[in-house]
């Protein structure tokens, strides 16, 4: 990855009304993605390593991805319009009869869960992680509250 995006991780995911907050950054800083709760209960469960009682539509896109000879390289969180965030997944198809690197645009949730079950990287461009809010105080109080309780 060239130097124009910060790599990410999944720092906490927050059940909330309406939904789920992903906290996604790493050690300078952290901000908040909000997902449906279906989304947030398919990222809370990769990122746990649940077993399912049947698989997700992310578990069966990794089985053809895979079929497929091919492998979530990275997901970059890449655009900040109006409060929606957009991402790419990018991925790396290596087969007998080709290979190439394929970028698709994803919503950055779907990119989160993949990128989570495949253990990829998370990138941000420099022009989302300059415009996002840094929630890191949010974070460590929640942590200490969790702590507390």
């Amino acid at each position: 990855m060239n130097e124009s995006a910060i790599e990410a991780a999944v720092r906490a995911i927050v059940k909330v009304n309406d939904g789920c907050a992903i906290f996604l950054g790493n050690q300078k800083k952290v901000f908040i993605i909000l997902v449906d709760p279906g989304i947030g209960g398919a990222i809370i469960m990769s990122a746990v390593a649940a077993r399912k009682e049947r698989r997700l539509t992310h578990d069966l896109l990794a089985s053809i991805l895979q079929a497929l000879g091919a492998k979530i390289e990275r997901v970059t969180i890449n655009d900040l319009k109006n409060g929606i965030y957009f991402a790419r997944l990018v991925v790396n198809v290596q087969n007998e009869l080709q290979q190439k690197v394929v970028e698709i645009d994803a919503r950055p949730s779907d990119c989160i869960a993949m990128a989570i079950r495949q253990k990829a990287p998370i990138y941000v461009s420099l022009d989302v992680w300059s415009e996002v809010e840094d929630m890191t105080t949010e974070l460590r109080r929640l942590q200490e509250e969790s702590d507390e309780g």
